[in-house]
């Protein structure tokens, strides 16, 4: 858990409704939460790393630089983000990283620790961002590696693969069309 004072970012500020019942909570982050950061990052690639033969030593050295970079690279890239820890029973558990573009909104990023994962916190979360766009008549995207598991949860959602980008592709979830007046 952080250190940094609690920004109340849940319902009242967004109105995700889905996120509270779940007992979900967010604040935006400080750089006291860089090593909680770094180690949902890292938690996101230990599937990934472990058939390289490397030692636990090297790959961490590897996780750590390659999230300082990731870090960076974001902020960078991403200036007006909302930059969110996600909190579950007082505890840190995940990070939410959303940019609201005039033409769409942009999840930037959106990890769970593991013992989190699977249990329908995400799924909240992702709907409450939906339905937030839904209200902005504005279409959803997303980055996801081919083989990341969440893939079935965002076509579940409705996101369809718009373009092929290698290693990633660029999911898109499509706002509806506003009913005619």
């Amino acid at each position: 858990m952080s250190d940094a004072p609690a920004i109340e970012v849940a319902a009242p500020m967004f109105g995700w409704a889905r996120a509270a019942s779940a007992g979900c909570r967010f604040r935006r982050i400080a750089e006291i939460d860089l090593p909680f950061l770094a180690r949902v990052y890292a938690s996101t690639r230990t599937e990934e790393l472990a058939p390289v033969p490397w030692s636990q030593a090297v790959k961490d050295a590897f996780l750590s630089q390659q999230f300082r970079a990731q870090h960076v690279h974001y902020q960078q890239h991403y200036p007006d983000a909302d930059w969110l820890i996600i909190e579950h029973g007082g505890t840190d558990i995940g990070r939410l990283y959303v940019e609201r573009w005039p033409s769409q909104y942009r999840i930037i990023d959106i990890a769970l620790l593991p013992e989190h994962r699977g249990k329908g916190l995400g799924q909240a979360l992702l709907r409450d961002l939906l339905d937030d766009a839904a209200r902005a008549r504005k279409d959803v995207s997303i980055h996801v590696e081919k083989f990341n598991p969440a893939m079935r949860l965002y076509r579940r959602l409705g996101f369809v693969i718009e373009e092929d980008k290698g290693v990633y592709d660029l999911m898109r979830w499509r706002a509806p069309a506003a009913a005619a007046d």
